[in-house]
C-alpha cells in the first residue's frame, strides 16, 4: 500500500520492547557466537526452577512455546491417537495434531471460554492429549481454579493435560488456577507451558518453557533438536527472569491500556470480550474482514479471526497509548465511512 508508518496490533507483542536486562545479556553474549549453545540449557533451566520452586529436571525449554507444542505432539501422538481442543483456541494445536495424523476432536465454547465439562466428556480411551489454553487465545478468557479442579478429577491417567499459560502473568483474577501444584504434587499427566515472548518482550528470539514431572518431560526431550534454544536466547532468558521492574511495568501498562481500549471501543458502539491478556476480541459484525482490510490501508494491522471460527470478530493487541489512540482514530474513520 506504499505505507511507511505502520503499527502492528496483530500478534500480541510487547509495545514496551524487550526487557532491558535481557538486551544487555544478549550484547554480552555476542562475542561467544562462535560456540554452540549448551544443549541442556543448564543455567536457564536452573534459573527457571528457582523462580518456579520446582526441581530443574521438571523444566524443559524450547524454540518458543510453539516448539514445545510440536515436540509434545511428536512425543505423544500417532495415527491411533485423539487430541481434544476447544473451538476458537490456539490453531497451532490443530496444525501439529494433523502433522502427526492424529484425530482432532473440538468442543464448543461456553461464554467465549473453554467448556471443560465438554472437553472432559469428549475424552475416550484413544485420547492422548488435551490442550487447555488458559487464558484462551483469541478470546482472552480464563477457566477458573474450581473448573480446573473438577476437570482434573475426571481426567484419566492416560491423558496428558497441557495447560498453555502464555499470558498468565497478565491475569488479574484471584480465580486463576495454580496449575504448577499438580507438578509439585508429582502428577504424571500434566504439562504447564509458558513463554518469554509476551511480558518479557522476547518474541523475536523464540523462547518457551514447560514444567512437568521428569517422566512427562522425558519423551518430549527425546524428540528435541540438539540445540533448540540458541545461545542468545538462553542468556536473555536468565537475565529477563531477574528483570522484575520491567515485568511489573509491562503488567501495569497492559492493564491500564486495556481499560482505556474498553472505554474507547464502547464509545464506538463496539463490544469487547472481557480479557485477561494483552489482547481483546472485538465483535465487528459480518463486515469484520472488510474493516480489517480498511485498517491495514490506514497502517493499522489487527488480526482477523476467521481461522479461529470467529469470522465476525477482530483480535486487537493492547498497544501503547499512542498506538491505541491511532487504532481508535482509524477504527472510527472506517466505521463512519
Amino acid at each position: 500500500y506504499g505505507l511507511e508508518d505502520v503499527i502492528k496490533l496483530a500478534s500480541n507483542e510487547n509495545p514496551l520492547g524487550p526487557s532491558p536486562r535481557a538486551l544487555e545479556a544478549i550484547r554480552e553474549a555476542l562475542p561467544r557466537l562462535n560456540f554452540y549453545p549448551d544443549g541442556e540449557s543448564y543455567n536457564l533451566r536452573q534459573a527457571l526452577a528457582d523462580s518456579l520452586n520446582v526441581e530443574p529436571d521438571c523444566v524443559t525449554v524450547g524454540n518458543g512455546a510453539d516448539g514445545i507444542i510440536m515436540q509434545t505432539c511428536m512425543a505423544y501422538l500417532d495415527e491411533d491417537s485423539e487430541v481434544v481442543v476447544s473451538r476458537s483456541s490456539f490453531p497451532v494445536y490443530d496444525i501439529y495434531t494433523h502433522v502427526m495424523r492424529a484425530e482432532l476432536v473440538k468442543t464448543p465454547l461456553k461464554n467465549y471460554g473453554l467448556d471443560l465439562d465438554a472437553m472432559a466428556d469428549a475424552m475416550t480411551p484413544r485420547t492422548k492429549v488435551v490442550f487447555v489454553c488458559n487464558p484462551n487465545n483469541p478470546t482472552g478468557t480464563i477457566v477458573t481454579a474450581d473448573e480446573v479442579a473438577s476437570f482434573m478429577d475426571r481426567v484419566p491417567d492416560h491423558v496428558l493435560v497441557v495447560f498453555d499459560e502464555a499470558y498468565y502473568e497478565l491475569v488479574d483474577s484471584d480465580a486463576f488456577p495454580q496449575t504448577l501444584r499438580y507438578v509439585r504434587e508429582g502428577r504424571s499427566n500434566v504439562l504447564v507451558m509458558r513463554t518469554f515472548s509476551k511480558v518479557f518482550g522476547l518474541a523475536g528470539i523464540r523462547l518457551g518453557y514447560a514444567i512437568g514431572v521428569p517422566d512427562v518431560l522425558a519423551p518430549i526431550n527425546r524428540v528435541k533438536e540438539p540445540f533448540a534454544v540458541n545461545l542468545l536466547a538462553q542468556a536473555a532468558g536468565v537475565a529477563a527472569l531477574e528483570d522484575t521492574e520491567f515485568l511489573q511495568k509491562t503488567v501495569a501498562t497492559t492493564r491500564r491500556e486495556r481499560r482505556f481500549l474498553y472505554r474507547q471501543l464502547k464509545a464506538l458502539g463496539l463490544e469487547a470480550v472481557p480479557s485477561q491478556t494483552n489482547f481483546m476480541l472485538v465483535e465487528i459484525g459480518p463486515n469484520a474482514p472488510e474493516v480489517q482490510e480498511e485498517l491495514v490501508r490506514r497502517g493499522v494491522i489487527v488480526r482477523p479471526c476467521g481461522c479461529y471460527d470467529l469470522p465476525h470478530f477482530l483480535r486487537i493487541t493492547v498497544g501503547s497509548r499512542e498506538q491505541n489512540e491511532r487504532l481508535i482514530f482509524a477504527l472510527r474513520e472506517v466505521l463512519n465511512s
